[in-house]
């Protein structure tokens, strides 16, 4: 688990140093953001936003409550949940790479946010109380960790009973070849963590969750895929060919669960 979490965090350290994601403005709105909504954030949040979806706009979001944003990088969620919550309610933005966090709280001071705040931990071991958050939200994260079970279990345990996560994420609907999958560039562009989609809701549900519902989907074309990889990951001829039979198969999924009240 820990080359591909050290792997992981270097890759993320070099995208806050570099400041530029693969995923351009037009990329982010095909994802589910408005351009209101990006209109509104400085380029230092937009151009390191790097998830698949856009779950705060399915979360429901009150004013008052308290939301959890696991792997928040430089912030694009939170600072989007922080609006919905309002001045009564607060953003918690957990990630383990420094620099992502630094930029967040950076771009936090310039936007003069001050209902969020930014920690540093590991989503497998989160540095939140238990029955503490009302709403958890995570953009293209969870695949990224090796291990998916605690991952889910950890988001169980701090919501608050009745509480609800939505999550968009990165799933397949085939194996991926194992040479693939043990690669540590495919795993950094959200593609080698994949769970197929079946086992991924499973452990969702193994967690504790109620009412799993994938809520959205778009399957992406091999060149998207490969697409992820621009400056991030060169892939050899045979890993180009692997990923090309994925056409379609690897999909963007958003997620909603509950956590149940005790009986």
């Amino acid at each position: 688990m820990e080359p591909v979490k050290k792997s992981v965090r270097r890759a993320y350290s070099e995208l806050a140093e570099k400041g530029v994601s693969c995923c351009n403005t037009e990329r982010l709105v095909g994802r589910g953001y408005s351009s209101n909504e990006l209109q509104m954030l400085p380029d230092t949040v937009v151009k390191v936003a790097d998830g698949c979806g856009n779950p705060t706009a399915i979360a429901s979001l009150r004013p008052g409550e308290i939301a959890l944003d696991l792997g928040c990088g430089a912030g694009i969620d939170v600072f989007l949940a922080a609006r919905k919550v309002g001045a009564n309610g607060r953003v918690l933005g957990v990630d383990m790479t420094d620099k992502m966090l630094e930029k967040a709280r950076e771009n936090a001071q310039h936007l003069g946010v001050t209902n969020v705040e930014f920690r540093k931990g590991e989503i497998e071991s989160l540095p939140v109380k238990s029955d503490s958050v009302d709403v958890i939200f995570s953009n293209c994260v969870i695949n990224l960790t090796p291990d998916k079970t605690v991952a889910f279990k950890e988001a169980f345990r701090v919501l608050r009973p009745g509480g609800r996560m939505s999550i968009s994420d990165i799933v397949t609907q085939v194996e991926i070849p194992k040479f693939l999958r043990d690669n540590s560039g495919f795993w950094n562009v959200c593609g080698g963590g994949a769970l197929l989609e079946i086992e991924y809701l499973e452990k969702i549900r193994e967690a504790g969750f109620v009412e799993v519902r994938v809520v959205s989907r778009y399957n992406y074309h091999s060149e998207e895929i490969l697409g992820w990889a621009e400056g991030r990951y060169n892939p050899t001829n045979e890993e180009r060919i692997a990923i090309e039979g994925l056409d379609q198969q690897l999909s963007s999924v958003t997620i909603t669960a509950q956590k149940p009240h005790p009986v």
